[in-house]
């Protein structure tokens, strides 16, 4: 049996500013490395980490460093980590997109399921690219506690998988906010969820409110 822990970045400039990062790098703004840090202090509290991976975009890797460092381990870059590729959408502010992308747009409200950025990749991809990225590194680490630091559509498609649905209910799944934590287990194959949206660990720390389109 593995456990996966699966960590949304911080709050982002992206987020910050409200535009449309997909693989675009972001910089975490001061409150998401207080976050990060207040995510490695819970998680060295009450965890034991074995392996730590993370996106190679830098909101990503940013996040997982201060849990690198309490628990001294390398952080190992993984693309297939990566938020969803966004097209013409990269670095396009949220509120142009209705006016300039409206067909591809209106799915994001309307059925997430079958979403697609415009020159870019599907919800569907990124659900396909997730659940295959995760299910290798938790093979890869059969035994161990692992953490995945990554953005917020490839750990909504595992939660969702998780929760045992297919993409097509994807937008009945919760969504993991800013330094969220979300543990799985993966055993005989089957991923089940242990515990999800943990959010203690920043209570006290500043945020604001945040949409699903806050990627």
């Amino acid at each position: 049996m593995t456990r996966v822990i699966l960590m949304r970045h911080g709050q982002s400039e992206a987020n910050l500013a409200r535009w449309f990062a997909g693989h675009t790098d972001a910089h975490l703004t001061e409150l998401g490395q207080h976050q990060a840090k207040a995510a490695a202090a819970y998680l060295f509290a009450h965890e034991q980490i074995d392996v730590i991976y993370a996106s190679d975009l830098t909101r990503a890797m940013d996040t997982a460093r201060p849990t690198a460092m309490a628990f001294s381990l390398p952080i190992i870059p993984e693309k297939g980590l990566r938020e969803i590729f966004a097209g013409d959408w990269e670095g396009v502010p949220f509120s142009l997109l209705d006016t300039r992308f409206g067909a591809d747009r209106a799915l994001w409200h309307t059925d997430l399921a079958h979403a697609r950025c415009t020159g870019g990749e599907t919800i569907a991809q990124v659900f396909d690219r997730a659940v295959a990225t995760v299910t290798r590194v938790a093979r890869e680490n059969d035994g161990k506690t692992i953490l995945l630091a990554t953005h917020w559509t490839p750990v909504l498609a595992m939660v969702c998988h998780a929760m045992g649905y297919g993409v097509d209910r994807i937008g009945e799944c919760p969504e993991p906010m800013n330094a969220s934590l979300q543990i799985l287990r993966f055993e005989d194959g089957i991923f089940r969820p242990e515990a999800l949206n943990i959010l203690s660990h920043l209570d006290g720390i500043a945020s604001h409110p945040q949409k699903r389109i806050h990627i």
